[in-house]
Formats: C-alpha cells, sequence, structure tokens
C-alpha cells in the first residue's frame, strides 16, 4: 500500500511540473467554456436589420418600434429605395431587410390587411430562419394587440409555456454539452500521454518490472487526473451558475458523483489509449480526433440525435458524452433525481469496468 501511495505522490508532483500541463489542466477548460458559452449559441442578439418604409404612417412607426425594441435587431440603416435592397445585403452587415408597402394604414383599415415584406440574407439558412421566426412573432404579436377589442365568432388562443428554460436561452443546451466535450478532452488527453510518455523515456519498463502490479499502475496514474478533473468540474459548473446563469436545480452532491463517475470514464478511455499508442505524439492524435468529433457530431451535443440516420443513431449509443448529457441536463435544468438517471448512470458504470479491463489486459499481455 505504501508503495502504491508514494507511486501516486509521485505523479502528482511530475503533474505540477510541467508548466505546460498545468496549462492544458486549467487554463484550457476555462477559455473552453467561456468561449464556447458566448460563441456557441442559437440566439439572435442586435443583428442588424435595414427597413424600407414607403408609407411612414402611424401604424408602420409603431410596429418598427416594436422590432426595434426588443434585444433581437438593431436599426442599421432606414432605406429610400428598393434598388439600395441588394446593396446593403450585399455588404454583409444587415442579415435582414423589413419592407412596409405604400399606404399600409389605410389599407389596413379599409381592407383589413396589408403587405410587409421581409428579405434575409440566407447565405446561413439557420440564422435567416431564426430572424425571419423572430420578426414574424413580434407582427403577430403587436396584430393581435392592436385588433384585441374585435370580437370573432370562434376563437382559438393557444397558451404556451416553455418548461425548464422559459426564456429559451441558448447556454442551457451548450454548457451542458460543452461541460462533456472538456471532461473528455482533458483527461482522456491528459491519461493517454502519461503512460505514452513513460514509453519514450523508457521508465515503463521501470514501472513493469517493479513490485507494483498492472491495475495498481493504472490507478496510480488515474488518481491524480481524476482529483485534478474533479477541480476542472467543480469551475466549470461554477462558471455556467455564476457566468452564464445555467441552474443547478436538482441534487448538488448527485451532480458531484456523476461528475466524479464520467471523469472516471474518460481518464479510462485515456489509459487505454495509451496502452495502445507508441508515442505521445500519436496518443493525443487519437485522443483529440478520436473523441473530438465524435462528441461533437454524435452524442447530441449540437445535433439531435432523432435526426441522424439509424446508423448514427445506434454508433451514438458507443458515446459516452451522450449519456452524461442526459445525466448533467436532468439534474442542473430539471432538478430531477438519481431515479430518473439511473439506467444512464448504469450505463457509463459498465463502460468503466470495460475500459480499464481492457487496460489492465494490455498490460498483462506486455509483462508476459
Amino acid at each position: 500500500m505504501k508503495r502504491f501511495l508514494g507511486f501516486i505522490r509521485k505523479e502528482f508532483f511530475h503533474i505540477f511540473r510541467d508548466k505546460r500541463t498545468m496549462v492544458i489542466l486549467f487554463g484550457m477548460p476555462i477559455a473552453q467554456i467561456l468561449i464556447f458559452g458566448y460563441v456557441i449559441t442559437n440566439e439572435i442578439n442586435n443583428a442588424k436589420i435595414a427597413i424600407l418604409d414607403k408609407s411612414k404612417d402611424e401604424v408602420t412607426k409603431k410596429i418598427t418600434s416594436k422590432i426595434l425594441s426588443s434585444s433581437y435587431f438593431q436599426l442599421y440603416d432606414n432605406l429610400k429605395s428598393t434598388s439600395d435592397i441588394e446593396k446593403v445585403l450585399k455588404k454583409g452587415e444587415v442579415k435582414e431587410v423589413i419592407i412596409f408597402e405604400p399606404d399600409f394604414a389605410q389599407k389596413m383599415e379599409k381592407q383589413g390587411n396589408a403587405k410587409i415584406q421581409i428579405i434575409v440574407d440566407a447565405s446561413d439558412p439557420n440564422t435567416a430562419n431564426i430572424l425571419v421566426n423572430f420578426t414574424k412573432g413580434i407582427i403577430n404579436k403587436f396584430i393581435q394587440n392592436e385588433n384585441s377589442q374585435i370580437q370573432y365568432p370562434l376563437q382559438i388562443v393557444p397558451e404556451v409555456r416553455m418548461m425548464y428554460n422559459e426564456s429559451l436561452k441558448g447556454v442551457y443546451m451548450f454548457v451542458p454539452g460543452t461541460m462533456a466535450l472538456i471532461l473528455m478532452l482533458v483527461s482522456a488527453m491528459m491519461t493517454s500521454i502519461s503512460l505514452a510518455r513513460e514509453k519514450e523515456i523508457g521508465t515503463m519498463e521501470i514501472l513493469l518490472a517493479s513490485p507494483l502490479k498492472p491495475i495498481q499502475i493504472i490507478l496510480g496514474k488515474v488518481v491524480p487526473y481524476l482529483v485534478l478533473s474533479f477541480i476542472n468540474a467543480v469551475v466549470i459548473i461554477m462558471l455556467g451558475n455564476f457566468v452564464f446563469g445555467v441552474p443547478v436545480k436538482g441534487s448538488l452532491l448527485l451532480l458531484m458523483l456523476e461528475c466524479i463517475l464520467f471523469i472516471l470514464l474518460a481518464l479510462s478511455i485515456g489509459i487505454f489509449i495509451s496502452t495502445k499508442a507508441s508515442n505521445q505524439q500519436i496518443a493525443m492524435i487519437i485522443s483529440m480526433f478520436g473523441l473530438l468529433l465524435p462528441t461533437i457530431l454524435l452524442s447530441g451535443f449540437i445535433f439531435p440525435i432523432h435526426n441522424m440516420p439509424k446508423v448514427l443513431q445506434v454508433i451514438s449509443l458507443l458515446m459516452p458524452p451522450r449519456w452524461f448529457i442526459i445525466i448533467i441536463k436532468n439534474i442542473m435544468i430539471k432538478g430531477t433525481g438519481f431515479l430518473y438517471v439511473w439506467k444512464e448512470t448504469l450505463i457509463l458504470c459498465v463502460m468503466i469496468v470495460a475500459f480499464i479491463g481492457l487496460s489492465v489486459k494490455n498490460f498483462k499481455v506486455r509483462l508476459e
């Protein structure tokens, strides 16, 4: 036991002496959660628009004021003619142009309808759809308020309530996913280069010839990174809560235990990669490209799994971040307990046993 504890202590000293390792362990996660939290979002804020008002009456001014009073849009320019539309869109700064037809208020009063044309830069189709939906929503809300005194024979007024994320903030989706991405990459990458480094500098044979058993060597490599990655998880949760306002509605203790479980899984994957890689460079390449793209594409982090082809849906079942993201969203955002996430927790436990078993087996092969 003393040899094992001494081995763990040696690993801690080795990590603290390496400044590059410390930067990767603590600097990268903080930078990534801040960058991803602010940059990766499906929300629209201060999108620049131009308005061509051919009527310039009281109604068009009210609608314009209503649109610009929201935080979604920012007026770039009031256009004078239709010939200016293509020019302003080609510059790339304006994403949407709203056009009011002549005699707008009169047509609304006499005919009961008037036309508003919305021209959008669709070079980014997702942004274009969001802009159109937001604009139409504001206009429809204005018309509904204006006609609230008119009684119709039959009215169906749907009442919508958004559960768990009433303001539809994008960070509620991206912070849990970014947390899974960071913990997976950092934990797996650091442990994968750990044993690969031993192979390169020639100390692997010394470890294999030592009284320590393969399982003790593996655990000795995992424990220091487990502790440091847990500190990372705490920092990420605090940043998500205090900087981005993502709540922790469920049990904080359960959340911490699930984070430890996922970190342990990421570390075991990193150890398994390191037993297969012959040097640090190969271990890092496998960790980055073998885990980064699957985590982003197949975990449900950005793209809904149910929209994927059946083959990819089956493959996504093997992605650990998929199950961890479900757990995090349930605990942090929905406030659910263990009874709602026990299946995902069990899957993570099975994966941990599998990867640690494979790692130990590889060590035994080398010892023979």
